[in-house]
């Protein structure tokens, strides 16, 4: 494993991003003598701790690389949201030491684009009859976790938000394509919506759009 130290001071800040075409390119304000730095990634929101960091997880990229390349450039490939760590670096004997800072000002969250859900409703049954059943249609670009998702009934009018009306969970991940959920009894004046479970956290990663 290589050797790391903590520093209190703040040699990499002012990280940013910007789309180009295919690409995103993150720029960095570099601390004076700073001669390289290594480069973590990882899905946002996943658990990190610094001192568990395997070498392997780490690319190594030099002062002269980003003069030539006017900044770190990376595919924007898939779908989703990442955690950019740029660790500063110090030499000693010719060998990189990574340093770890204090706070978050070597960090970026960075969006490579939404996917999107798009969702469906199937209702059978007599008008004549109360009860009438209903089965959700639901496509997916990728892959989604069962929490990200519930629907909420109400009667007389649509839900306005995931806690206006009786909220449903997910019993199953989804998919890719299409996901026919089991049938469900509902009301005649039953109106179903689907919502995330935490609009503020998914909806930065995912589009859901009523067919």
């Amino acid at each position: 494993m290589m050797n790391r130290e903590e520093t209190v001071e703040t040699l990499i800040k002012n990280v940013s991003c910007q789309q180009q075409g295919g690409d995103f390119v993150l720029t960095w304000h570099w601390g004076q003598d700073i001669p390289c730095v290594y480069v973590h990634k990882s899905l946002y929101g996943a658990p990190f701790d610094a001192g568990l960091i395997e070498d392997q997880e780490l690319k190594l990229y030099t002062r002269e690389e980003y003069k030539v390349h006017k900044g770190l450039r990376e595919k924007a490939e898939g779908i989703g949201r990442y955690t950019y760590r740029i660790f500063p670096c110090r030499l000693e004997d010719g060998k990189p030491i990574l340093l770890i800072p204090q706070g978050d000002a070597h960090v970026i969250h960075v969006s490579t684009g939404k996917a999107k859900i798009y969702y469906s409703f199937k209702r059978s049954g007599s008008w004549f009859r109360k009860q009438q059943t209903l089965q959700i249609r639901i496509f997916s670009e990728i892959p989604i976790a069962k929490d990200v998702l519930c629907y909420v009934k109400k009667e007389g009018s649509p839900p306005a938000h995931k806690d206006d009306g009786t909220q449903y969970p997910f019993i199953r991940d989804l998919v890719p394509g299409v996901n026919l959920l089991p049938e469900i009894e509902v009301r005649k004046k039953d109106v179903i919506r689907l919502f995330f479970t935490d609009g503020k956290k998914y909806g930065e990663m995912y589009e859901l759009i009523p067919e």
